[in-house]
């Protein structure tokens, strides 16, 4: 296949969310095949000499912001709402055009920018182009409006309809698990390639090194504590009191619990009533956030920063009681770092997930003392701990590992280009 120019589009392709990274590793997989990326976004932290960026397609722009407010939780549109995204639309589609024009793109791949209207002008800006040029482009859909409680009550829903997602002959749709899919085929008709979300598995975790030898220190863990490590953002659906509640019924002090991540932009009250929930059960939890960031540095005053890479290997257990997930990329994460994970049975994960034979502690949406045991079990067997974390990394390696993408990519593209080689 000839070297085809790829145009990544979405509000932002930065930091450690979940379009972000994914994206990268399309990005990682394509390159390997000799094509080119190029990004547009609002915000961005990919080489500028291959980017384009344009403020105004960043869902946290104050004029999006604006459209957001006025959008949802009404059910009237105002004439001048309609105006504003529309104008906004407008600007949005001729930047799209010189984006396309700049880096001659051949190929657009739009990461969740048609699906879930974080920016209702840019989801329109691109339903218009690709309508007026017939481009070819792979639409890349990790959330949908439906999904989500805060998009039910709107007045754009002509807008909704049309542009997320549109049906356009020249966009093949990609959904990332099969909920997502049927969902689709049944509100827009619209078929759909599943692609499920990946790991590296075919190259192992680094080796530890010495920087972060000392996280466990600078936590305030000792080499006896038990790590339990909550790798997630503090909102109610990764359902953290589960965890608290499991450290609770093990009754041991060493065990602690380490939550990674800040609430974002979800507020505070839900970090709050877990450490009133932690203090009274008598549960030592530390939120780290302040100490783990997307990559390796140092603070203004002095202090480590560690990648969530450099803190999966001191895990002794990781939790995972999520009452629902897209699909769970840090669920992937324990079985890439081989550490013992207990799983909530959020819908994706019994649909996709543990029919391909992986072994884990799972629980029902509540805690019994039969998991309690199993946890203790997991961590004082070496044996059966180390004979469990292989068997996932197997299988994950064989379902969710990089020629899987490969293999998915190489059919989209061959939909486009018309030769069998990606």
């Amino acid at each position: 296949m000839d070297r085809q120019r790829l145009g990544f589009i979405s509000t932002r392709f930065a930091g450690t969310d979940g379009v972000s990274l994914e994206s990268a590793k399309w990005a990682q997989v394509l390159w390997d095949h000799r094509h080119t990326s190029y990004w547009y976004a609002g915000k961005l932290d990919r080489d500028p000499g291959t980017s384009m960026h344009v403020p105004e397609a960043y869902f946290a722009h104050p004029a999006n912001m604006e459209i957001n407010e006025l959008a949802f939780g009404n059910m009237r549109r105002t004439p001048d709402l309609t105006r504003k995204i529309n104008a906004l639309a407008d600007y949005l589609k001729g930047t799209l055009y010189d984006f396309v024009e700049r880096h001659a793109i051949d190929i657009l791949i739009v990461q969740n920018a048609l699906c879930i209207p974080m920016h209702i002008p840019l989801g329109v800006a691109l339903t218009h182009f690709i309508a007026e040029t017939e481009f070819p482009t792979i639409a890349h859909h990790h959330d949908f409006y439906w999904e989500r409680d805060r998009f039910a009550v709107n007045c754009v829903g002509d807008f909704l309809e049309m542009a997320f997602p549109p049906r356009l002959p020249s966009i093949q749709h990609v959904t990332i698990n099969s909920f997502a899919q049927q969902d689709l085929a049944w509100r827009k008709g619209c078929s759909s390639v599943l692609v499920p979300n990946v790991l590296d598995f075919e190259s192992p975790p680094p080796e530890d090194d010495q920087f972060a030898s000392d996280f466990r220190n600078e936590i305030g863990l000792t080499h006896d504590d038990i790590l339990v490590l909550q790798p997630t953002r503090v909102v109610p659906r990764k359902g953290i009191e589960h965890a608290i509640n499991l450290i609770a019924q093990l009754k041991d002090s060493r065990f602690k619990l380490v939550v990674t991540h800040e609430s974002g932009d979800e507020g505070l009250d839900y970090q709050h009533a877990l450490t009133d929930m932690a203090d009274h059960a008598g549960v030592e939890v530390h939120f780290v956030h302040a100490r783990v960031g997307e990559e390796r540095q140092s603070s203004e005053d002095g202090h480590k920063i560690y990648s969530l890479w450099d803190v999966y290997p001191h895990a002794d257990f990781v939790t995972y009681p999520s009452l629902y997930e897209g699909f769970g990329n840090a669920l992937l994460e324990a079985f890439y770092f081989r550490k013992p994970v207990l799983v909530n049975r959020y819908s994706i994960f019994i649909t996709d997930i543990e029919p391909k034979g992986f072994k884990v502690i799972a629980m029902d949406g509540f805690l019994t003392r039969t998991l309690a045991e199993q946890v203790k079990w997991v961590i004082q067997d070496d044996q059966y701990r180390t004979a469990m974390v292989d068997h996932n990394f197997e299988v994950a390696k064989k379902f969710f590992s990089y020629p899987v993408l490969k293999r998915k990519l190489r059919a989209m593209m061959c939909n486009v280009t018309g030769t069998d080689e990606l």
